[in-house]
């Protein structure tokens, strides 16, 4: 399995930190807060395979628990680097569960943003309404460098995402819909959630916060955040005016928050 990665500095002063990236994004989801981390991290952001750099291999596993360990092995490899903080949103924050409960020696600390598989009933089968952004991000592939720069289409895309879409950089969005539309791993990533949630064990050893926003119609309140199946020793909470993408919303609070976690 063949990971993009980037490393934005290789100080040795500061400690190492992967970032995860959710089902139909990709890498240049954490812009707004690469930036501000690289002061106090080695920043590894990772592309999932069939997202963003990273091409996809048909058949090959994409459960969380097998992306989680490939991980681990492409960081190794890549960087020499065993040990390490994580950061994960949706899909990304899943993964980052899974690499805590397979090697909780190699987890610094955990950063959960709107993590998925919290769910107490997972989804049997795909729902066409669900893929309504990934359809309409391929419809209008062609278009988005320009669409995107009107108001009308970036509600469209972005209106149930966060609750201050407005406020959304143009590069933001573009971003966001390029990886989308050039997603080849969309279909096999979801189909790898389905009939499962995360329900692994992760040792108290790791510091982690779990943090998910107060407007996320993507992993809504109640049904996809189901405490009781996070690590009892996390810390939970609740951001308000957030929606799925903490990190756009909020980018300052989410950069101070994995600073005070990875300082644990």
């Amino acid at each position: 399995m063949r990971f993009a990665t980037t490393l934005t500095q290789t100080s040795s002063t500061h400690p190492p930190l992967v970032l995860i990236h959710g089902l139909g994004s990709a890498a240049t989801a954490f812009k707004p807060i690469i930036g501000q981390l690289s002061n106090s991290f080695r920043v590894i952001t990772v592309d999932l395979p069939g997202h963003g750099q990273s091409p996809y291999v048909e058949g090959e596993s994409m459960e969380p628990k097998s992306l989680a360990g490939a991980i681990f092995e492409a960081v190794a490899s890549e960087y020499a680097i065993e040990k390490f903080h994580v950061a994960g949103n949706s899909l990304g924050g899943w993964i980052a569960l899974e690499m805590a409960a397979l090697k909780p020696d190699a987890i610094m600390s955990l950063t959960g943003l709107a993590p998925a598989g919290l769910w107490l009933k997972p989804a049997a089968g795909r729902l066409p309404s669900e893929a309504r952004s990934y359809y309409l991000a391929k419809a209008l592939k062609p278009f988005l460098k320009v669409g995107l720069r009107f108001k009308i289409l970036r509600k469209i895309g972005f209106a149930t995402v966060s609750p201050d879409w407005q406020a959304l950089s143009y590069e933001i969005c573009f971003d966001a819909s390029s990886a989308m539309a050039n997603c080849r791993g969309y279909f096999p990533a979801w189909d790898a959630m389905l009939t499962r949630r995360f329900d692994s064990q992760v040792a108290p050893s790791v510091p982690m916060v779990i943090l998910f926003g107060d407007s996320d119609n993507t992993l809504p309140y109640p049904i996809s955040q189901e405490r009781s199946l996070a690590p009892a020793h996390s810390t939970w909470l609740m951001i308000d005016e957030c929606g799925h993408a903490p990190m756009w919303d909020h980018p300052d609070l989410v950069v101070k928050i994995i600073q005070q976690v990875a300082s644990r």
